[in-house]
């Protein structure tokens, strides 16, 4: 009897004790005093981006304003604007003066020069607001917002450009709400500690949790760290693309550990399988709603499937990888482009002096978005029939090259890395290649995200991720989409992709890229 009296015990029982006699005062909060309407809002990027930045890493990845001298101390910022009070707030709750005048955003001592807005996945109607004739307008270092409509959790961002100071400078935002206010996001973020000390409400929350667990006879170490705020409950389901597996993996278990109550299950068979699964469960959820589903895509989906609504995330870089017996380190578009074609048969016709060995052509099957990209970015034509089941000898003598066709990147890389003479196509996955086998530069250039920017490779695409229609707001979907732009940039850029949700990618992901000739 003496262990049941220990000090944890003895605290945990004088909680429960207070537990119960706040009960009363936690119900006669929530009867009486109405909750606040509240609009949050945050910095997430802080950057310069002028000339007067030579030396640091923005300039030399984006290489802006070089030669415009009033832009050299250029800054940009991406201010996120977000409903994170328990009620909605419609265009008649903003107080400001004048009928489109909503909130002030406040750049003190810059002066912006343009706006771009961006928003949630599941709010494409708040795009009609951000016109002039909305009310949106800036002059010196304010931004006139207009009054937004915001439903619980739904947000927009601002891009700024900037200039005349440098980062760092106040950034406030500001405005009335009726029974409400407008305050910096206080939300921790998972690397953060949790803030001492909090509202009222938060206080009586944490002490009834604590009640409740020991009650229940469980004395745990607890991350009282609150999660967040994309976190959502149920089960999603990830499929698609091969090349952003190893992503899906990690962002995976630090979502699920973030996240109680969520469960994500992959299912990855490449791009073209995960389109169409994602097309045809959505087909038959039909009245049900968007399925709890994500297909991830190297590429833009087929132009029939318009059902499905698409997301850029990322640009992925893929390359060549050749057996160590041919030491060649830079392939030609045109040497590739022959070799595939079954033109030349053997590595002596190739390279110079290069070694007497058959080409073996590894490659992927037609669900694969690696193979896709391939032929589209660097053959600029499909590949050759299947002649080889088992990538060692022809199935047919009058083949004109011997090729075969793996389900995987892993088998792609370890057929490589063991067959004399073979040559295969994998993405960038952080520099990793077997022993056995090696990358190849294409004219010249090799894939690296710190060059990106500026370089000609063609072996790359931009990364969708698609819904079937738009998913609910409070959704699992919606929540992992928004987690993944969030918390998913040092994931993404470990396994050899460049975010869409950073200043370069932003760019980059607006554009498209044409097969070289």
């Amino acid at each position: 009897m003496g262990s049941l009296f220990t000090p944890e015990n003895v605290i945990a029982l004088l909680t429960a004790l207070l537990g119960v006699a706040t009960s009363a005062g936690v119900l006669w909060y929530e009867r009486r005093v109405p909750r606040r309407k509240r609009i949050g809002y945050r910095v997430q990027m802080d950057t310069p981006i002028g000339s007067e930045v030579s030396q640091g890493r923005a300039s030399v990845r984006l290489g802006l304003f070089n030669e415009t001298p009033d832009m050299a101390d250029a800054t940009l910022v991406l201010l996120r604007v977000e409903n994170d009070g328990s009620q909605s707030i419609g265009d008649e709750d903003y107080t400001g003066r004048g009928e489109l005048n909503g909130l002030t955003a406040e750049f003190t001592g810059r002066t912006v020069r343009g706006i771009a807005v961006t928003h949630s996945p599941d709010a494409e109607h708040l795009m009609d607001h951000f016109t002039p004739a909305a009310g949106l307008r800036h002059d010196g270092s304010v931004i006139r917002l207009p009054r937004v409509p915001l439903n619980r959790n739904e947000h927009f961002k601002l891009l700024v450009l900037l200039t005349g100071s440098h980062v760092g400078g106040p950034i406030r935002v500001s405005g009335g709400i009726r029974d409400g206010v407008v305050a910096r996001n206080k939300a921790a973020r998972p690397d953060e500690k949790p803030p001492l000390f909090g509202p009222a409400a938060r206080i009586i929350t944490v002490a009834l949790t604590t009640c409740v667990v020991t009650l229940a006879g469980i004395i745990l170490v607890r991350d009282d760290s609150p999660p967040p705020m994309d976190c959502a409950q149920g089960t999603l389901t990830v499929t698609g693309s091969t090349a952003f597996e190893p992503v899906m993996e990690e962002l995976k278990e630090k979502y699920e550990d973030e996240c109680e109550g969520a469960g994500i299950r992959l299912e990855i068979h490449g791009s073209n399988a995960g389109v169409r699964k994602l097309a045809a469960t959505g087909l038959e959820a039909g009245s049900d709603g968007s399925p709890s589903m994500i297909a991830l895509s190297d590429g833009p989906r087929p132009a029939a499937l318009t059902e499905l609504h698409g997301k850029r995330v990322a640009i992925s870089l893929f390359s060549l990888v050749v057996n160590d017996t041919v030491p060649v380190k830079d392939l030609s578009l045109d040497q590739i482009r022959r070799i595939y074609r079954g033109e030349v048969r053997n590595w002596n016709e190739v390279v110079e002096g290069g070694p007497d060995l058959d080409i073996r052509l590894v490659s992927r099957d037609a669900d694969s978005g690696t193979r896709e990209v391939f032929q589209r970015r660097v053959l600029g034509a499909n590949e050759l029939a299947t002649s080889s089941r088992d990538c060692v000898t022809k199935d047919y003598a009058d083949a004109p090259v011997l090729r075969c066709e793996l389900d995987g990147t892993d088998q792609v890389l370890s057929e490589v890395a063991e067959l004399d003479g073979a040559i295969g196509y994998t993405e960038l996955r952080g520099g990793a290649v077997p022993d056995g086998a090696h990358r190849t530069a294409i004219d010249g250039t090799t894939p690296s995200l710190k060059s990106i920017a500026t370089s000609s490779y063609p072996y790359r695409e931009i990364e969708y991720a698609y819904t079937y229609g738009s998913p609910p707001a409070n959704s699992l979907v919606a929540g992992f989409l928004n987690y993944l732009d969030n918390y998913g940039e040092e994931i993404m850029r470990t396994n050899g992709h460049l975010p869409c949700a950073t200043p370069e990618g932003m760019r980059l992901c607006g554009e498209g890229w044409v097969v070289p000739e």
